[in-house]
């Protein structure tokens, strides 16, 4: 696998891309009444845009929290779990797209971990979808997964005070980490990074290309998570969906450049403290 060129990596990744963006429209044309027939260009949809440029610029710079911030945004507003995260997934399957073509382009990557990510990875992410799609109860598990988010904002901001030693790169564990976090991912609609990226940081690997390739796999594993909700649960969400990934796009390659100059504890405890606030008023809301 070592040998395979990461522009084959990139030609794979725009392939799927364009088959998406092929079905999406294909879905839109096809559904009567279309479900933009609706659609408003109001301030609620310029929030969801803002709300995913920010949340790509610190997954881009940082290699986690696009899902997270995004999933207990929606989560806040009344969005139930399943599609919430399914609405999550179809955006991140654009702005991770872009942002893992922005790294490769920039080589933030390391081929030997990024191989060892994406099939477990995306073996996690499918088993995660199916799950909360088709099996657990949105209503029972909303709280439940706020607590998950409020952990991995504690977490993230645990991680932020923490010196990291540079030591030589260790890709041992990776595919474990990969398969876990694209499942806690699916089931609550953010964790990747702060699973994968936080862990294999810690042991002391290069930030810079840790980040660039976790980026970069996570594309493989919310396409195909993603694949799993829109054939249990359809699309539901089209308007934060369409705002999450007009900002995401726009802010993926501002990420990727970010990453060569910005500390990353610095957006570590910004992030962490975010997502401690938002999933902690989605808590108390679901206990009213």
């Amino acid at each position: 696998m070592e040998k395979i060129s990461m522009k084959y990596v990139a030609a794979a990744m725009i392939s799927l891309k364009v088959s998406l963006i092929g079905f999406l429209c294909w879905k839109i044309y096809s559904t009567s009444p279309s479900p933009l027939s609706n659609f408003s260009f109001d301030q609620e949809f310029l929030l969801f845009i803002l709300a995913g440029f920010v949340a790509q610029i610190i997954d881009g710079a940082l290699g986690m929290a696009y899902g997270v911030s995004c999933s207990t945004m929606l989560l806040g507003i009344g969005v139930p779990p399943a599609v919430a995260s399914a609405s999550v997934h179809t955006a991140e399957v654009f702005t991770t797209g872009v942002s893992g073509l922005s790294h490769i382009f920039m080589r933030n990557i390391d081929k030997r971990l990024f191989f060892r990510l994406v099939f477990t990875g995306v073996a996690g992410a499918v088993i995660g979808a199916y799950l909360i799609s088709d099996i657990l109860d949105g209503k029972v598990i909303k709280p439940f997964i706020a607590g998950y988010l409020l952990l991995l904002g504690i977490y993230i901001l645990y991680k932020s005070f923490r010196n990291i030693k540079a030591s030589k790169s260790n890709w041992r564990f990776a595919p474990y980490l990969g398969f876990l976090g694209a499942f806690f991912d699916s089931i609550g609609g953010g964790g990747w990074g702060p699973i994968v990226s936080s862990n294999l940081i810690d042991k002391g690997n290069s930030p810079r290309e840790v980040i660039g390739t976790v980026n970069t796999a996570e594309f493989f594993v919310t396409f195909f998570s993603t694949g799993v909700f829109i054939f249990f649960l359809g699309i539901e969400a089209w308007k934060p969906v369409l705002a999450l990934i007009i900002g995401g796009v726009i802010a993926a390659p501002i990420g990727a450049y970010i990453l060569r100059f910005m500390a990353p504890k610095t957006i570590m405890r910004l992030v962490g403290i975010l997502i401690i606030s938002t999933s902690t008023y989605t808590i108390y809301k679901s206990l009213l």
